[in-house]
């Protein structure tokens, strides 16, 4: 049976590097030890430019993408084990410095054509095509000309083979800078604004965080004012911190605004309050526990204070604790269990606690 021209080439490559081995063995002079480096060199280099062209040409016929692969570099990531910056490197000089193909067929230069030259000549590394390709791929390189920027490119390439990778990018990125000498275009349109406040309830606990950031200066100074004339201190024993005060205040404004501003929009047809969901045995057993629609279970304290003025609307829950319909939910009157002291604090007790 005929020997197929790749396990050709692998036979003759072992029988290669076992000579080549050899002549790095201990009787080997100084000289020859140095020169085996410098083909190991070339040899790398050669096997590099073999299998950048073999990845272009696979990414072309969409190979990598037909076995499930996101991109050409994750393919020789999972494929040959390598770490995905040396894959990527690869896949960067596929695109580089090798031909491309148009939809019809047409074959085109390489878009770093002098620095695919040096490439094929063993001259330059993937590295320095990597460097290479991230100067000229800046938006200072896009705004040069292209007989500029093709001027750029013949330059990095030769300097390539003196230079470090290092070397070339310090280069490279003052020789862009200078060609450009305009700039970018200056951009006067201001910054856009962010006015914006987030609620976050505390999961698995009562109460929650707001977090806001105000970039119009109007917004900001009108809830500051109003903070700084809530949060004063009431006596001059008040220690409270700061932090702590203006929080209390910002509370004591919204509490305020829902009793008495008519600015604030309606909710089915009545203005915002604060809805406390509350089982009648939890109420006749002096509120004891209830639920908010946002701040979470409320303390017993808590509880009390607000239902001193607190107004009930009866709820009618079926017999397995679910959501009533519409029918089964009662209006507030005139006069309520609360008003008539059955089930909540007596007026004693509220009198107290606010003083």
């Amino acid at each position: 049976m005929a020997e197929s021209p790749l396990t050709g080439a692998h036979r003759l490559l072992e029988k290669a590097m076992s000579a080549w081995g050899a002549c790095a063995g201990p009787g080997a002079s100084d000289d020859e030890l140095l020169s085996v480096l410098t083909m190991c060199a070339g040899v790398a280099r050669c096997t590099d430019r073999l299998a950048v062209t073999t990845v272009a040409t696979l990414s072309r016929r969409g190979v990598f993408t037909e076995r499930g692969y996101q991109s050409p570099a994750a393919a020789l990531a999972d494929l040959l084990g390598w770490e995905r910056c040396a894959a990527r490197r690869r896949v960067v000089a596929a695109e580089w410095v090798c031909p491309r193909i148009g939809l019809d067929g047409t074959v085109a230069p390489a878009r770093l054509a002098a620095t695919a030259q040096v490439f094929a000549a063993g001259g330059i590394g993937l590295r320095h095509i990597e460097i290479i390709a991230r100067v000229l791929d800046t938006p200072a390189a896009a705004r040069l000309s292209p007989e500029v920027w093709a001027g750029a490119e013949d330059d990095l390439a030769g300097k390539a083979t003196l230079y470090t990778p290092t070397e070339l990018l310090a280069y490279g990125t003052a020789l862009v800078d200078t060609l450009d000498d305009d700039g970018p275009v200056p951009d006067d349109t201001p910054p856009p604004q962010v006015n914006e406040l987030n609620l976050t309830r505390h999961r698995g606990r009562p109460g929650g965080s707001i977090k806001g950031r105000f970039d119009d200066a109007a917004m900001f100074d009108a809830i500051a004012t109003v903070l700084d004339a809530t949060s004063t201190p009431l006596t001059a024993e008040d220690d409270r911190s700061t932090a702590t005060r203006q929080g209390a205040a910002l509370a004591e404004v919204c509490g305020y605004v829902l009793d008495h501003a008519d600015c604030v929009p309606e909710c089915g047809g009545h203005r915002p309050h604060l809805n406390i969901v509350i089982s009648l045995a939890d109420l006749e057993a002096r509120a004891r526990a209830a639920m908010l629609d946002f701040g979470g279970t409320l303390t017993p304290e808590a509880l009390r204070m607000l239902a001193c003025n607190a107004a009930v609307i009866p709820v009618v829950m079926n017999g397995e604790g679910q959501p009533p319909s519409f029918t089964e939910v009662g209006r507030a009157g005139p006069e309520t269990d609360v008003d008539r002291g059955r089930g909540a604090p007596d007026q004693a007790e509220c009198d107290c606690r606010r003083s």
